[in-house]
């Protein structure tokens, strides 16, 4: 009877018992062992974080709209043009790094509301959304209140009442 013996090749730096483990190859590439959700990065545009915040900013009881005099202007004037689409972003602005983001909200609250309840009910829910959405870190959400909307002032916008 003869014995026969088994030779193995060494493991791979980097590898636990030759599999599993990743071995970095720089330059942010790994070896094929990696699995398959963590090959590659993610990036997100600040337009995508933008959208997120204005759509759970105005999803808020007392929120009238978003965005300072001129951009609401611009934008109603958008807004009422065949074929154009709301402006989710209006008053919204946003600095995204590689983890973290921080946001900026422009109000218009409706008349009679608390403002510090909107405001932090409008913090909540655009920290919750793009956290979930995106994966980022929010370390800040700076609201600034910049109108309220008072009863009739549709009215007085289109011309047809007059305050006298």
């Amino acid at each position: 009877m003869t014995a026969t013996t088994q030779e193995t090749a060494p493991a791979r730096p980097g590898r636990v018992n030759g599999l599993g483990a990743e071995k970095d190859l720089g330059a942010g590439r790994t070896e094929v062992g990696e699995p398959t959700g963590t090959r590659g990065r993610t990036s997100i545009a600040d337009a995508v974080v933008v959208k997120i915040a204005g759509m759970a900013a105005r999803e808020i009881p007392g929120v009238h709209d978003m965005g300072g005099g001129l951009s609401r202007t611009l934008g109603a004037v958008r807004d009422r043009v065949p074929g154009g689409r709301p402006q989710l972003g209006r008053g919204v602005k946003v600095e995204v790094g590689a983890r973290q983001a921080a946001i900026d909200v422009e109000l218009v609250v409706e008349y009679g509301v608390p403002v510090p309840e909107v405001a932090r009910d409008v913090r909540e829910n655009v920290i919750g959304a793009v956290e979930r959405i995106t994966g980022l870190e929010v370390v800040e959400v700076n609201i600034a209140v910049v109108d309220v909307h008072l009863p009739g002032d549709e009215l007085l916008a289109a011309g047809e009442a007059r305050v006298e």
